[in-house]
């Protein structure tokens, strides 16, 4: 795994509490996946893919990456989270990363 030194670089850093849970992202090469952790207590508090909604097949990925930090920001107000901390997993903030993030912001978390 090529980035695995970045991985444990950020989870070094990046630690999720039940006030603050750790926002963590995971991009494959046809689907994103993002879920709110709780690492204190080793539970997910909130999950959500973009396997969920076929309507996506034939979006791209900076598309998916919007809905899916839109979906993420509604699920974590329904779950009575404001603020998060973000885990991007490995990757660099820019493309379909920075487009998750700032949808994400844009619905109403703070990080």
């Amino acid at each position: 795994m090529r980035n695995l030194k970045a991985v444990r670089r950020i989870r070094a850093k990046v630690s999720g509490t039940q006030a603050r849970p750790r926002l963590c992202v995971s991009v494959s090469l046809k689907n994103l996946r993002a879920q709110l952790i709780d690492d204190v207590a080793g539970k997910s508090i909130v999950s959500i893919s973009t396997e969920s909604n076929k309507d996506l097949a034939n979006k791209t990925m900076t598309e998916k990456a919007t809905w899916l930090g839109t979906e993420i920001a509604e699920l974590s107000k329904k779950a009575k989270v404001k603020t998060v901390v973000f885990d991007r997993g490995g990757k660099i903030y820019h493309g379909r990363v920075k487009a998750f993030a700032e949808a994400a912001r844009n619905a109403g978390l703070e990080f």
